[in-house]
């Protein structure tokens, strides 16, 4: 059966909206260059009918991995594990009104964090990076316009599969698989 949509219904439902300040948390999987597999944690920086936003620094290693090989797979788990999404698809890099849009709607927090998130930053010791941390902040009292390695990816998705617990019943997997026509729809197996 083929569904146009209905993914995007049921994450819609399932995600908080993008004008939400709580933005969900989710697992991003890459694979290096050298055929490691790597998982970390991100936030999820918005959804649309193309797919599933995140942004980091351009010299980060999930940022190469991405350059290397952009399969990736994104896994969501909301509390008391009662519903897992994960995603597998293709990331690329987002367009450049979109990241400076996500760029200026994060906290203080989040973008002097894009300044100093560096590796030269995180050999400091605990007392030197808070000193560096504070002075940095006092300096740019006016606020931190976007560094030129802040990037975005969108995560294009080919499959998507929903689980729910059931303590009635055994959990129910959906999942989705795109294709031309919109998506197919099966149910599989706990």
């Amino acid at each position: 059966m083929t569904e146009p949509n209905q993914p995007w219904q049921l994450i819609a439902e399932w995600l908080p909206a993008n004008g939400d300040p709580e933005r969900p948390q989710m697992t991003l999987a890459t694979v290096s260059p050298s055929g490691e597999p790597d998982a970390r944690t991100v936030l999820l920086s918005e959804f649309d009918s193309q797919g599933f936003y995140f942004h980091t620094d351009a010299l980060s290693r999930k940022a190469a991995s991405i350059v290397a090989n952009p399969a990736v797979a994104l896994s969501f788990l909301w509390p008391a594990f009662t519903r897992q999404l994960v995603v597998q698809g293709r990331a690329e890099v987002a367009p450049a009104a979109e990241i400076a849009a996500v760029y200026r709607s994060r906290s203080p927090y989040l973008q002097q964090l894009a300044w100093q998130n560096t590796f030269e930053f995180a050999q400091l010791p605990d007392e030197e990076r808070r000193a560096s941390w504070a002075s940095f902040a006092a300096s740019h009292a006016e606020g931190f316009a976007q560094p030129d390695n802040w990037i975005g990816f969108l995560v294009r998705p080919s499959r998507m599969t929903f689980w729910t617990s059931d303590p009635e019943a055994a959990s129910r997997r959906t999942e989705y698989r795109a294709t031309s026509g919109g998506w197919t729809v099966a149910h599989l197996p706990g």
